[in-house]
């Protein structure tokens, strides 16, 4: 007679854990959709009017200074203002060695989709200004040391030779845009309704604590509280835009204080996304080492760093310091 009544509860249980899910992922998919759409639209037109091209080529001796060629500006600039899909389509029709495409895919990792990423982290507690000032700033000092640690022989490697691509004219680039967007669209609605979903099964039946105590050490040298392992979990395996929904739950129901989600940001704002946009450009042959060694580093001093200005300088930023 008991089995029943465990299958009812069972039921009841997963039933909560749905409904909640999808009632949370709501907001949150209207929450991207309102800054992903507009955005894309406008890079999209920027890309097409050839301002792009203009302001990459202001950025070209700064390039230069990090052993890369001037057209990698433009690389940058596309993954800065979108994602890592555009950097990559733009990485693939130019002239680069493999040493140089290794340079630029560290540097996009780091620094991609600026825009939706940084209002999301706002939203969490942090400063804009100093999120796109880390991540602007670390993708650059990625880049000059691996400017000095990379073999020069890789420069002579060639990653892709360039294609020669007409302007499209109006109408046909914003169908296309529209096409990617409503893919994109589509795949944020997919995306947020299972991790949703699956942030309320695993508070429904209590598996925050057994995964917070199995990256516990993990989290520790990372510089980041245990509670933050399941939050670790989504942003690099599906990356920032998707995981908004639990970084903005987290924050408001005050399971993490604003300094701790600071912190956090401190960390996923340099290395996220370690699943999905790693193997995007190790499926290009860039070595799989230096697409996440580097990041991990990085982001764990930033951490560090963080936590040693809070400890000697409290009154630098309002976010954090007690």
């Amino acid at each position: 007679m008991e089995y029943p009544e465990m299958d009812n509860q069972l039921y009841r249980k997963v039933s909560r854990a749905l409904l909640d899910g999808a009632k949370s992922s709501i907001s949150t998919i209207l929450f991207l959709l309102k800054i992903m759409v507009p955005t894309s639209l406008a890079v999209s037109l920027l890309g097409w009017s050839g301002i792009l091209k203009v302001v990459a080529g202001f950025l070209a001796p700064l390039m230069k200074l990090i052993g890369l060629p001037g057209e990698a500006a433009f690389v940058f600039i596309s993954g800065a203002l979108l994602n890592n899909y555009s950097a990559i389509a733009v990485l693939t029709s130019l002239e680069f060695s493999l040493r140089d495409a290794t340079i630029l895919a560290v540097m996009c990792l780091i620094s991609h989709n600026l825009i939706v990423e940084t209002t999301v982290m706002k939203s969490t507690g942090s400063s804009a200004l100093k999120m796109v000032i880390l991540r602007v700033g670390t993708a650059f000092i990625a880049a000059f040391i691996l400017n000095l640690m990379l073999s020069r022989s890789s420069a002579g490697i060639v990653f892709s030779e360039g294609t020669s691509a007409g302007s499209m004219a109006f109408l046909p680039m914003l169908a296309a845009w529209g096409i990617s967007t409503l893919r994109l669209v589509i795949k944020i609605i997919i995306y947020v309704l299972i991790i949703m979903i699956t942030q309320s099964i695993f508070e429904e039946f209590k598996l925050m604590d057994f995964l917070s105590k199995l990256l516990e050490p993990f989290m520790k040298i990372f510089g980041l509280p245990a509670k933050a392992s399941f939050l670790w979990i989504v942003i690099n395996i599906v990356g920032y835009a998707y995981g908004a929904g639990i970084l903005k739950s987290e924050a408001e129901s005050g399971r993490m204080t604003k300094q701790e989600s600071d912190l956090f940001n401190h960390h996923a704002a340099i290395s996220h996304s370690l699943l999905e946009d790693t193997i995007l450009y190790s499926a290009l042959a860039i070595p799989l080492f230096w697409l996440v060694v580097p990041r991990l580093v990085l982001a764990t001093a930033s951490v560090w760093l963080e936590r040693g200005r809070r400890h000697y300088f409290k009154r630098s930023f309002k976010v954090g310091t007690r």
